[in-house]
């Protein structure tokens, strides 16, 4: 820390000089308060329980100098041991010495360093520089290096140190854990509670998530097709049960998923032949039936890259233009930092202009896979910062050819079937590239694309408007591909209609052996394919013609995904000190509550996880969720820099009253944009989400449960990730004290359910 002002060493030199006004200001005690910082350093190899340095002295640095109230000087490195603190603006003078004691029995005996006391007055060593000799024995003498720096800084550069003033300077209660332990056992005591004395029956503690988004099928929640969309009353088509609906006016069948209120989207007037009643569709080179303009209903295809979109007034039965600002139809940069806004930038000043956009095409039988890679690689990319979206065809199927197609649709030698297979494929991407030039950057398109003549066709229409990256996914284990189908025919809207459950599954795997007669493996262009990678115990990635950053990303994320069924379990520390009084950072001990909370989660965990051994917990380096980990035994604890809580800079230690009051500037700029507002010399939300990839990539890979105990703005980026929250969310998604978030990963997509321990 520092301002420029003089620093001076133990050998009584400057580390940075002042103007010499400015050293005549500080020598006279002006501008700010002094923050201190004594070294020392050695090459002794000591062990433990052998004498390592402490400090003691006078007021403000402990106010006594009996030994056995000396501060533990912490180690920096191997032979350098550091003691920071923050002096009082109306006391600074401090009278100290240093002296070597056992750090892990205090009534061990103690060796004081010889010669005088040692004076520090207005930030300025008194007398000579020395070093610290310790005379152990008679013919046993130890020296060590002494380095004194003081710095005068502002009230707002101190925030981060001023804690360590207020309480007293007690050293941290966790420092020494190593950052990995093993079969760890807490230091619990009879009167602190035992399993028995603690409620255990976990549904008892079930809390409902924010939104009840169970499992579903994920072709439902992607990209609603904009060149189907409707608007108008929905009936059903013969007044019966059937789900099918039938738009009025138009005869068009739509799936019972789509939306009773759509946007109208009309086409370029030049595109209309009103002799005919049909319009042009530029994908397919083929005409669609166009129903006229009665009361603004109809079937619209919109080919015209560009146009402007017409929206029905709230105010009036016409339409009119609405125009949309020159910045948000230009390709902007994600919503990112470090590294994705750095390659963003280069792939906009270097690149070729079709890579600025890139599409990744599935490819794949059907029970594969496909779907639900593309919507945990859709989901991974969206919180990284780029714009990505999920095309599913077989949604743009559904809707504009029903729901009821039996297997013969799907046949090669089916020509209506093939023209109309092909003309949703078109139909879809046709919109991906629109959306693209809308200011997309990554379309995921979803389907099977299981012929060379579909894949060529794909490839003409992105020529100079995006690059293709072909990810075929190709699964060999019959277990894993018969669980695929049967959840098929469970969750698809294709079967929803089917009472009989074999007869679903048989119609289902003729449709699979009528692609399988036409599959063509993927060979052209560039391409990802992933050999059986589902289970996460093996198989193979291949790939051809990659490069570049997000590329790179995509490959290194799907060598690390699978399919198998695991909980993750996401909560707070315990209550902390700072908490109870509105301070934001620090690394302070847990209140009452926190501890309180620390030992039901000891007991919660060892019964949820009770038959998964090879569970882990992970924490951030924090002593605060060390410490709430501490009651959890019998799983591995792994201490993570990645989890520790956003960086609040010089704001660290302070309220956001005090922020307000001292710094309205910073407290209306964090108002404005939580996202992307960094706090000085601290961190942002998304400066959080970069750091936190590793994290992501590792949760990915385990098959085992995992027990995260991190912070408040961490945990609100990892939650994000897995319920596929906006970026623009995540600095405000609820994260309460004392719950649990169990988020249930599998082959059915992503569950929550939440547990609150504590009232």
């Amino acid at each position: 820390m520092g301002t420029g002002a003089s620093k001076r060493t133990q050998d009584g030199s400057h580390a940075g000089e002042a103007p010499e006004e400015e050293e005549e200001y500080l020598d006279q005690g002006g501008g700010g308060q002094l923050y201190v910082s004594l070294k020392m350093e050695n090459n002794y190899k000591l062990k433990k329980g052998e004498l390592l340095p402490h400090v003691f002295g006078s007021v403000p640095l402990v106010g006594s100098w009996d030994p056995n109230k000396a501060l533990s000087m912490e180690r920096e490195s191997t032979s350098m041991w550091e003691l920071s603190f923050v002096v009082p603006p109306n006391h600074e003078t401090l009278d100290f010495k240093f002296l070597l004691k056992s750090k892990y029995n205090t009534n061990a005996v103690y060796v004081v360093e010889e010669g005088p006391n040692r004076q520090l007055i207005g930030g300025a060593l008194q007398g000579d520089a020395r070093q610290a000799l310790f005379r152990i024995s008679s013919d046993e003498v130890l020296e060590y290096r002494v380095f004194i720096k003081a710095d005068r800084v502002s009230p707002f550069d101190l925030a981060a140190s001023w804690r360590a003033y207020q309480e007293n300077l007690r050293p941290s209660a966790v420092r020494g854990i190593p950052d990995v332990s093993i079969g760890s056992v807490p230091e619990i005591g009879g009167e602190n509670g035992s399993s028995a004395s603690l409620e255990l029956d976990l549904e008892h503690y079930v809390v409902p998530a924010p939104s009840a988004s169970g499992p579903g099928y994920a072709a439902n929640n992607t990209e609603t097709p904009r060149s189907l969309s409707l608007t108008g009353v929905f009936t059903k088509s013969d007044g019966s049960t059937n789900s099918s609906y039938t738009f009025k006016d138009s005869g068009i069948p739509i799936d019972r998923s789509s939306k009773k209120e759509m946007e109208v989207v009309i086409p370029d007037s030049s595109k209309m032949y009103s002799s005919s009643g049909m319009v042009e569709s530029k994908s397919v080179g083929t005409f669609s039936p166009f129903q006229k303009q009665d009361s603004q209903r109809g079937l619209f295809v919109d080919r015209g890259v560009g146009s402007p979109r017409l929206v029905k007034s709230s105010s009036s039965s016409a339409f009119s233009p609405e125009v949309r600002k020159e910045t948000e139809t230009k390709n902007s940069m994600p919503e990112a930092a470090g590294a994705v806004a750095a390659a963003a930038i280069a792939d906009q000043m270097l690149g070729p202009k079709e890579d600025v956009h890139l599409a990744i095409v599935l490819v794949g039988l059907p029970a594969r896979g496909k779907t639900f890679t593309a919507a945990k690689l859709t989901r991974y990319l969206r919180w990284l910062g780029h714009d990505t979206k999920h095309f599913n065809v077989g949604k743009y199927r559904r809707l504009k050819h029903g729901t009821n197609q039996t297997a013969d649709f799907f046949r090669a030698d089916n020509p209506e079937g093939m023209e109309a297979r092909n003309e949703v494929a078109a139909l879809a991407f046709d919109d991906m590239v629109s959306w693209m030039q809308e200011g997309g950057q990554v379309g995921i398109f979803d389907a099977t694309n299981s012929t060379k003549k579909r894949r060529n066709m794909l490839m003409k229409m992105a020529e100079g408007k995006c690059k293709i990256i072909f990810l075929e996914t190709i699964c060999n284990d019959e277990r894993i591909i018969e669980r695929n189908i049967r959840l098929k025919i469970q969750q698809s809207p294709d079967y929803a209609e089917e009472p009989d459950f074999e007869a679903g599954c048989k119609d289902f795997k003729d449709r699979l052996s009528y692609y399988e007669k036409v599959y063509d493996p993927v060979e052209e262009g560039s391409y990802i394919k992933m050999i059986d990678m589902v289970s996460g115990h093996g198989g193979q990635i291949q790939v051809n013609n990659i490069s570049g950053y997000l590329p790179g990303r995509i490959v290194f994320f799907l060598v690390n995904t699978h399919l198998t069924p695991r909980p993750i379990l996401l909560t707070r520390h315990g209550e902390s000190m700072d908490n109870l009084r509105g301070r934001i950072g620090g690394d302070h001990a847990l209140s009452d509550a926190g501890e309180l909370y620390a030992k039901k989660l000891g007991n919660f965990v060892e019964k949820r996880l009770k038959s998964e051994r090879a569970a882990s917990i992970w924490t951030s380096t924090l002593e605060r969720t060390i410490l709430t980990a501490a009651p959890i035994s019998g799983f591995p604890k792994i201490q993570w820099r990645a989890l520790d809580e956003i960086y609040a800079g010089v704001c660290d230690g302070m309220t956001y009253e005090e922020i307000k009051k001292n710094m309205p500037e910073e407290y209306e700029a964090r108002k404005k944009d939580k996202l992307r507002y960094r706090y000085p010399r601290g961190e942002s939300y998304l400066d959080v989400i970069q750091r936190l990839e590793p994290v992501i990539i590792e949760l990915e890979r385990q098959r085992a449960p995992v027990v995260v105990i991190s912070h408040q703005a961490v945990l609100r980026a990892l939650y994000a990730y897995f319920a596929d929250r906006p970026l623009k969310e995540i600095p405000h998604i609820e994260m309460p004290l004392h719950t649990i978030i169990e988020i249930q990963m599998g082959v059915t997509g992503v569950q929550e359910k939440r547990y609150k321990l504590m009232d």
